[in-house]
């Protein structure tokens, strides 16, 4: 071997070296999902030259591949731009688990998908290199070059040692945000429990609800709506993040409404884009507010349903079904909060009625004495006055005691 080629090889070794070492601080690192990401694109581009950096990662289902990190930038498009399993070149790529290198004319191959928010997709050289946990994709790792490039072996080789040693970095931050999200969940529903317990008004514990609700699954729209009294429509009752305009639409229809099918049905629904629902009641107003995804389940509380706790998202979501199960727990604790008001409020007017009746019939009993009137005379001169005056029967009664009282001292 000559001295030059010497020389270049351990050039080579030594960038990759610094590479390999870059790779292993992120590793080292903190357990952010998206600044991971954002570091391993930094590596790629430094590494490459290219023009363009993606990385994709599998959804929850390993249904979707969902775009979550660029070089350029893609503020509006990451998290929404998303491929199933074999399709485009990238869709391959995970499906196989095997790179792809095309030098030029990346856009001609027949396994390429293009994106008209992606202008990207028509740069010439294209490279895509899977992720691999457990020697499973869990994601891809595209480069592309504006202009005809030959991707070497080596240069492939590399950003697979790369996505390999990625692999398990994104899966323990994944786990992370997971922990995290978990810890929050449990913090939230133990709000959501005492607010229950709590002495405030319905309002205000529903109020607290929705808040913590659309924290709690990081959607920052939520809704309570509960039945009204004849069980036909369903009442905006508060709400999180939606328009003035939003919370002051119409009554819902139980019978012809989606949320009443809800109720009808006692069935969480999915919808993964109110905008293109034609059942939707209210598309100009999701519209306005940019509502996509809904969730919406039932408030259930010994075995009937009251309302509805929906949850919107800006962007297309999938509702894992942990996030089902957490907003029906959520919904259900809600549905007891709004069944032990009624029980207060049922035990109030029960003695406030009590105490109503105690002092009318201590009043008839002055007016029959005082007058020498019949029980039912005395009782239509006290009811005949509180129409005339549009006050209380307890308030004339407890003036005609007080007069009473008076006349005797």
């Amino acid at each position: 071997m000559s001295p030059t080629k010497s020389k270049k090889l351990n050039i080579t070794q030594i960038q990759e070296l610094t590479i390999l070492r870059s790779i292993v601080e992120i590793t080292n690192s903190e357990l952010d999902l998206n600044w991971t990401l954002h570091e391993v694109v930094k590596v790629v581009t430094d590494m490459t030259k290219a023009d363009s950096v993606f990385v994709y990662l599998f959804d929850e289902k390993k249904e979707h591949l969902v775009l979550m990190a660029s070089k350029t930038p893609h503020k509006h498009e990451l998290g929404k731009v998303t491929l199933k399993v074999g399709e485009g070149i990238t869709g391959w790529v995970a499906q196989e688990n095997k790179p792809v290198a095309i030098a030029q004319n990346a856009y001609k191959d027949k396994r390429f998908k293009g994106f008209d928010v992606l202008p990207e997709d028509r740069y010439e050289a294209f490279l895509s290199v899977p992720i691999l946990h457990k020697n499973r994709a869990i994601g891809v790792i595209n480069v592309q070059h504006k202009k005809p490039h030959e991707y070497a072996a080596a240069t492939t080789n590399l950003i697979s040692i790369i996505a390999k040693q990625m692999g398990g970095v994104i899966d323990n931050a994944r786990l992370f945000d997971e922990a995290k999200k978990k810890a929050l969940q449990l913090d939230s529903l133990v709000k959501v429990s005492n607010s229950i317990t709590s002495q405030d008004y319905l309002d205000e514990i529903l109020s607290l609800i929705v808040v913590v609700t659309a924290e709690m699954l990081n959607s920052k729209v939520c809704s309570i709506m509960l039945l009204d009294e004849k069980g036909h429509e369903l009442v905006m009752k508060a709400a999180q993040g939606l328009s003035e305009e939003y919370k002051r639409k119409p009554n819902v229809k139980v019978e012809t409404s989606l949320t009443g099918q809800v109720v009808k049905t006692k069935q969480p629904m999915i919808i993964n884009d109110v905008k293109k629902e034609e059942r939707f009641v209210y598309q100009d107003l999701a519209t306005k507010d940019n509502l996509t995804s809904l969730l919406a389940v039932p408030m259930v509380v010994k075995e009937k349903a009251i309302g509805v706790v929906s949850v919107y998202t800006k962007i297309p979501h999938h509702f894992s079904q942990e996030e089902i199960d957490v907003l029906q727990l959520v919904a259900n604790q809600a549905a007891v909060a709004v069944e032990n008001t009624k029980l207060v409020e049922e035990a109030l007017r029960a003695k406030e009625a009590l105490e109503t009746r105690k002092v009318v019939e201590r009043a008839k009993g002055i007016l029959m004495q005082m007058n020498n009137l019949a029980e039912e005379a005395a009782y239509r001169l006290i009811h005949k006055k509180s129409m005339d005056s549009c006050r209380s029967m307890k308030e004339i009664a407890e003036s005609i005691i007080l007069m009473d009282e008076i006349r005797k001292k």
